[in-house]
């Protein structure tokens, strides 16, 4: 069940170029419940809010996750995330990673710098360390603003037969990854069937997964591109996440009996 934000934005895709927000509602929430097995192992919440930070408007996106019920008792987990997305380009700012796992502690907080492509890293866990200047490439993204670039998209401008290539920052290192969008799938959820593109992401195996393409995860097929399900085969056991709640999102969903 670790890291619950840490799925979802793990696997999110971004193209190359500056894209603006426009697609993505302040005051959108997205609310997924997790399972470990058969377990109901807690909740990931995503919410949004426009704003403004150095003096340029941003959308300022919050992911919090939790564990919940019998997992909780025996694997605390209370995550936070935090990004800075700057409105007219899709770019990360400013981002946060707060995280406390069972006895895992961290708190990163990352400042961007994509004119120069480099980034300061600060770790407020450990102070004595300071901070760094890390050379980036450019178009990097960080967990939360990868999910949300993605979503900045019109629909259909993502395809069956894609391949998407993507250079995310995690905790203090940098990930290239690669996606393949399979097809079109209809997909059941809570609020009743719609049409979803299928994404197969290529994640590093032997760590947290068990296999190389062991995640699979599904948008709607629309102008929303909201996640509905996730399920992933990891290293002990399988985890799946599932839409729970909505709220605010731009774009009416064709939910179907």
């Amino acid at each position: 069940m670790k890291k619950i934000i840490f799925l979802f934005c793990f696997i999110a895709f971004i193209f190359s170029s500056a894209q603006k927000m426009d697609n993505i509602q302040p005051g959108e929430v997205l609310k997924y419940r997790i399972h470990y097995g058969m377990l109901n192992a807690g909740y990931a919440t995503l919410t949004t809010m426009k704003t403004t930070y150095m003096g340029q408007p941003h959308l300022y996106v919050k992911g919090v996750g939790k564990s919940t019920g019998a997992v909780r008792a025996f694997f605390k987990v209370d995550d936070l995330y935090e990004s800075f997305i700057n409105y007219n380009t899709g770019l990360p700012s400013y981002y946060v990673r707060n995280v406390s796992e069972g006895n895992y502690r961290q708190h990163f907080q990352t400042a961007f710098n994509h004119d120069n492509n480099t980034l300061i890293l600060t770790d407020k866990k450990n102070p004595k360390n300071g901070s760094k200047v890390i050379k980036t490439v450019k178009g990097i993204q960080d967990m939360l603003s990868a999910f949300y670039y993605l979503r900045s998209f019109d629909a259909g401008q993502i395809k069956p037969g894609d391949v998407i290539n993507l250079n995310i920052w995690i905790d203090d290192d940098m990930f290239p990854f690669r996606l393949r969008v399979a097809g079109i799938e209809n997909v059941s959820t809570r609020f009743g069937k719609v049409s979803c593109l299928k994404i197969i992401p290529s994640v590093l195996s032997g760590r947290v997964f068990k296999e190389k393409e062991g995640v699979t995860l599904w948008v709607t097929n629309d102008g929303n591109h909201i996640p509905v399900a996730m399920k992933a085969t990891l290293m002990v056991g399988s985890l799946r996440a599932d839409l729970d709640s909505l709220k605010n999102v731009k774009y009416p969903i064709k939910f179907t009996k």
